[in-house]
């Protein structure tokens, strides 16, 4: 069982940096590949980007590529996303996601919200 605490959500202005960041519990992250997703209000969840377990393999939606940086300490057993450049279209609850296999999802954390005005 693996439990995921998301943090540093806020509101900011477009243009500005966020960093937010999910703790998990466990020891065994390093097996996860790690994942973020966002879900915008009246709007069906969606990927934004997604880390291997060692870290060395990478992913990007093509909305937030070279903006977003995934990255992730598992001595911390954390993984985070550097949001560069926010756009308003970025409102959304992020949530946090942990799979056994790249591209699958066997937990979620229960979000924290980013909020972009313009």
């Amino acid at each position: 069982q693996v439990q995921l605490v998301e943090s540093g959500g806020a509101l900011v202005q477009a243009g500005d940096s966020l960093k937010v960041s999910c703790a998990a519990s466990g020891r065994t992250f390093t097996r996860y590949a790690m994942a973020w997703y966002r879900q915008a209000p009246e709007k069906e969840r969606e990927f934004v980007a997604i880390i291997s377990g060692s870290g060395g393999l990478k992913n990007y939606s093509d909305s937030v590529k070279g903006r977003f940086t995934i990255s992730r300490d598992n001595a911390k057993n954390t993984v985070y996303l550097q949001m560069n450049s926010l756009k308003p279209e970025d409102t959304a609850v992020y949530y946090c996601a942990a799979g056994a296999r790249l591209g699958s999802v066997d937990y979620w954390g229960k979000g924290t919200r980013v909020t972009v005005s313009s």
